[in-house]
């Protein structure tokens, strides 16, 4: 079938294709028997953390990376820091065998020490580990390419719950991360602000998400996926803020 005109990519339509199965889902919204974080499902699925208050990290660690992209998604740019296989590649960890933990560090990681000490710093077993390349785009398309993640394929009951861990590294204060937990209730849409140094943690697999970037440069966040368990547990209590600026509309009565 013909590709849809980037112009008439929006909610109508959008809903159209998922109507007549034009647009299907790779992964579908479960209730396991998975470990999840308390804090987390408390607040809806998603959490912003304390801002960044680490050492600083030179642009240039993102800036002169590796970027590749998904063969069904030739306009997304990521470079992989950890992958299943330790290859600059985007690949399922499902096609090695793997659950998304046990990463192998790339060649990209060794031009990026300071995102590698972050991400080692959080003192658990990861998953991918990948930098995005995001050049500005409308809300419109945003809403468009709402999605869930496929984090916990290969994922035994008996272990955690997969969720991502964001890390903003650019400062686009006016862009957002777009959450829905029903793929098409506006109405209770959140929209997260993506100031340098945001740190997010968001349950992907469970709430659609997309990125706005609403500045006019390039914008870079670095993106982990995370086992829910008690060692990640130990360096959250450390991350979360006294209160929660955002709480998920679809938990009110």
């Amino acid at each position: 079938m013909k590709a849809l005109d980037p112009l008439l990519k929006n909610e109508h339509t959008r809903r159209l294709y998922s109507a007549v199965g034009l647009r299907k889902p790779f992964v579908r919204q479960a209730k396991t028997k998975h470990y999840r974080l308390p804090e987390l499902e408390a607040n809806g699925g998603f959490l912003t953390l304390k801002p960044y208050a680490g050492p600083v990290i030179s642009p240039a660690e993102w800036e002169r990376l590796d970027y590749v992209t998904y063969p069904s998604d030739p306009d997304t740019f990521f470079a992989p820091l950890a992958s299943a296989d330790g290859q600059v590649k985007m690949s399922g960890f499902w096609e090695f065998g793997k659950t998304d933990r046990d990463a192998i560090w790339t060649p990209n990681a060794e031009k990026a020490p300071g995102l590698k000490r972050w991400v080692e710093g959080l003192g658990v077993n990861f998953g991918r580990v990948q930098l995005l390349r995001m050049e500005p785009n409308s809300l419109r398309e945003t809403r468009w390419g709402l999605h869930l993640d496929d984090n916990n394929r290969l994922n035994p009951e008996k272990e955690g719950w997969i969720v991502r861990l964001w890390l903003e590294l650019t400062d686009d204060a006016e862009s957002r991360l777009v959450l829905r937990r029903d793929e098409f209730d506006r109405a209770r849409e959140v929209q997260l602000p993506l100031a340098r140094g945001t740190q997010l943690l968001v349950d992907s697999e469970y709430l659609f998400h997309g990125a706005w970037h609403a500045g006019t440069k390039t914008r870079y966040a670095l993106i982990v996926s995370v086992t829910s368990g008690p060692e990640f547990e130990r360096w959250l209590k450390g991350q979360l803020p006294a209160t929660q600026p955002i709480v998920a509309p679809w938990l009110e009565k």
